[in-house]
């Protein structure tokens, strides 16, 4: 196959843009939802006071069987409101509008019981759990004034298990469940080791938000949080406003540190889901949580579908059972066991494999690096002679392509070592991702907030935040400290590290493995035909340059999987 090398790229106008807009029309008109009628029969206990140290009265809704029986818990506790739940309406239930604002992949069905991101207490009541669905202060019902993923918070959350498992209708047994923030207050209390708490399954959260969301590489976020907040400001009773906070805190000082809960603290068996489609929001931390954590039994659940489509899904819901009630009885969990469930896509819809691995990165993996060898070229060889590209922030992208000459998989975390020359401005955002290509067309995957043209992986990187921090940073997974900013100098060169979020992509003879490089966000900025509401800020006018060679070793290190 001939290929055709371009030096600059437009990778925010990939065709098909059209044809992806009328779909998601229709999958905002008519969204795959499916709300069931709650059985009759679950004892509903509504608005239940809960104490905390304080003498703070927080509230929780309790869903459990009929009769005195004491069984285990399934605690969610989060700011979104217990008790917003869909309502019927015209014979049919109505459900959370963010399943319209955001794409839905595959169908999504729940019972009328289950709050936003929750587990359905319908399901987890048959399956023999007392489940707790209970407001943080500040939030629904909830007395006082929140403060968001704080320590007190966390306090909360700690007091709230050990109540549970004091109450007549608990085997003193508590365990948690939850999608997004409901993950997130998992890992903040399960540092606080509550001696009541016996495992946790944090689904797609963030364990940094300095890091994970609101400037990634030192890129501020002005998308999704924005929305975020406003929800949070509208619906709860907040001591500051996480908007400005990074107003005033540009950089990951000790306010943005004294959010990120102390992962190393963690020894409750976890069962964390790290997506491979939540780039922009939870993959980088919930990929973290399982490796920092100091869980003996630890089970990473990777995947590439819709986020809430696969929590609620028969697998998923089976493998997070089988997970709890190992957890609970004790057999087996005398030895240490951390696995990996990873899933490897060679498009958004094909899967190619599904396997247990027992290690993350995969110990056997290859680390390659493909090097800038020439405008719009990848190569296994470092190049001999120098050479660069240069693009308009605003308008362009430097693109680099490698040819698969077999069959390849490609999993893992990958990082880009970029040598840069800004000009004409005083600093640029870099944003890099790496695509797969097919025949001449981009191959789409699953993305963040429903987004169904994303790329294979995406990194993002200030150019004045290049600097790393040793004591985290690995050779494929730079980690920026991102707290003392380091100027370009007019005419300056200076190397720039890149960590590309972990991935699973299979690639077949032939295709495509495409670099870019560009100084404003890869994807279009319109609602219909972008990563709504994924944004970033507009990029100053100026040009970077991209060097290698000899003296300038750029080069993207993937991490190919030996068979």
């Amino acid at each position: 196959m001939n290929v055709v090398t371009r030096a600059l790229d437009t990778p925010w106008r990939r065709p098909g843009r059209v044809r992806y807009a009328m779909a998601r029309l229709h999958s905002a008109l008519r969204p795959p939802v499916t709300v069931t009628d709650p059985p009759a029969d679950i004892v509903v206990d509504r608005d239940v006071a809960v104490p905390t140290r304080d003498g703070t009265v927080l509230r929780a809704n309790i869903f459990r069987p009929p009769g005195d029986k004491p069984r285990p818990v399934l605690l969610c506790a989060h700011p979104y409101g217990k008790d917003d739940l869909p309502i019927r309406k015209h014979r049919r239930w109505t459900f959370s509008p963010q399943y319209r604002a955001l794409r839905q992949p595959s169908p999504v069905s729940f019972s009328a019981y289950t709050s936003w991101e929750a587990p359905d207490p319908a399901w987890w009541v048959a399956q023999g759990f007392t489940v707790v669905n209970a407001d943080l202060r500040g939030c629904g019902t909830a007395e006082g004034t929140g403060a968001l993923l704080s320590r007190q918070e966390a306090e909360d959350t700690y007091d709230i298990v050990q109540w549970c498992a004091a109450q007549p209708w608990s085997d003193g047994r508590v365990t948690m469940s939850g999608v997004s923030y409901l993950a997130i207050s998992q890992y903040a209390v399960a540092a606080l080791r509550p001696p009541a708490l016996k495992a946790i399954i944090p689904w797609e959260g963030f364990t940094d938000v300095y890091r994970d969301l609101a400037f990634p590489g030192g890129v501020r976020e002005k998308g999704f949080i924005r929305l975020w907040a406003a929800g949070i400001r509208r619906t709860t009773r907040q001591s500051y406003d996480i908007i400005a906070k990074g107003d005033q805190h540009p950089l990951r000082d000790e306010f943005w540190q004294s959010l990120v809960p102390d992962l190393s603290a963690i020894t409750v068996p976890m069962l964390v889901c790290g997506s491979f489609s939540d780039h922009n929001l939870h993959s980088r931390g919930s990929i973290r949580a399982f490796e920092q954590t100091s869980s003996r039994i630890a089970h990473l659940y990777t995947h590439r579908g819709g986020k809430w489509a696969t929590y609620y899904s028969a697998a998923a819901r089976a493998a997070q059972l089988a997970f709890l009630r190992t957890a609970l009885d004790g057999e087996g969990t005398e030895r240490p066991s951390r696995t990996v469930r990873l899933e490897v896509r060679e498009d958004r819809t094909t899967i190619t494999s599904v396997r247990e691995e027992l290690s993350w990165p995969l110990e056997r993996t290859d680390w390659r690096r493909l090097y800038l060898s020439g405008p719009g070229t990848l190569s296994t060889e470092a190049p001999g002679q120098p050479g660069s590209v240069e693009f308009a922030i605003r308008s362009r992208a430097a693109s680099f392509t490698w040819t698969l000459p077999q069959d390849t998989e490609i999993t893992g975390p990958m990082a880009a070592r970029l040598w840069v020359q800004v000009r004409d401005a005083p600093d640029a955002d870099l944003f890099v991702g790496v695509e797969k290509w097919r025949n001449g067309r981009r191959v789409d995957f699953e993305g963040s907030y429903g987004y169904g043209r994303d790329r294979v992986t995406t990194g993002w990187q200030r150019v004045s935040l290049r600097a790393l921090d040793p004591e985290q940073s690995q050779p494929w997974r730079p980690v920026p400290s991102c707290t003392e900013p380091q100027p370009v100098g007019p005419g300056e060169i200076v190397p720039v590290d890149v960590a590309l979020v972990d991935s699973a992509t299979q690639f077949r003879a032939g295709e495509q493995l495409r670099l870019v490089v560009a100084g404003r966000w890869l994807a279009p900025r319109n609602p219909l035909t972008g990563q709504f509401p994924a944004a970033y800020p507009t990029a100053k006018r100026g040009r970077v340059i991209l060097f290698w060679g000899p003296s300038h070793d750029a080069h993207l290190l993937v991490p190919v999987i030996a068979s």
